[in-house]
């Protein structure tokens, strides 16, 4: 009785493990390393809300990044990634050429260690615009006063005599060329 007892015990494992319900701890699953983005790379699952500007234009921002008013506008930032979006006027529209003789200059000015790297006359979604390449040191942080190397992607549309200028900034390498057409081709006039 005893053996038989065994030999069923035995047999009910085997098909068991035969049938694969019973599985021994031979083959472990290996484990998987966490994603990581590199500081500055928007994720491709990010979320963007629509917002409203006063000021009339509409833009795409990635949803839960921080915003702040700035000198006839709007500043959206998240670590080390920033959009300014301000409206200016002017009295005729922009060209690579005219963003050359002024823009440049002006540029160069303002911000911290500026090397221009492409300036070109492009086409989005709300009309011809500017394209202005370049890199810049950010402002020294408050606390450890380190400063980062950051890439730009600047935009200058004009309509009726007002210019939008959109800045894009994020540390130099970061992989953000889909999300920055997403957000500059998404800005419209109102």
């Amino acid at each position: 009785m005893i053996v038989r007892h065994r030999i069923s015990i035995a047999l009910a494992v085997l098909l068991m493990l035969s049938s694969g319900a019973f599985s021994p701890a031979l083959a472990q699953e290996k484990l998987v390393a966490p994603e990581t983005n590199p500081p500055g790379d928007i994720p491709d699952n990010q979320v963007f809300v629509t917002y409203n500007s006063p000021d009339g234009f509409d833009l795409k921002v990635p949803e839960g990044w921080s915003r702040t008013a700035i000198d006839h506008g709007a500043r959206f930032f998240d670590k080390y990634d920033q959009i300014d979006a301000t409206l200016g006027t002017a009295s005729a529209a922009p060209t690579a050429s005219s963003a050359k003789a002024h823009e440049i200059t002006d540029l160069k000015a303002a911000a911290h260690a500026v090397k221009v790297t492409a300036v070109k006359d492009v086409k989005l979604a709300a009309g011809p615009a500017v394209r202005i390449s370049y890199q810049s040191n950010s402002a020294p942080n408050p606390v450890t006063n380190k400063q980062i190397r950051l890439e730009h992607e600047r935009f200058i549309l004009f309509k009726n005599g007002k210019t939008v200028t959109l800045d894009l900034a994020a540390p130099a390498g970061a992989d953000n060329v889909d999300q920055w057409q997403l957000i500059s081709n998404s800005l419209q006039w109102r």
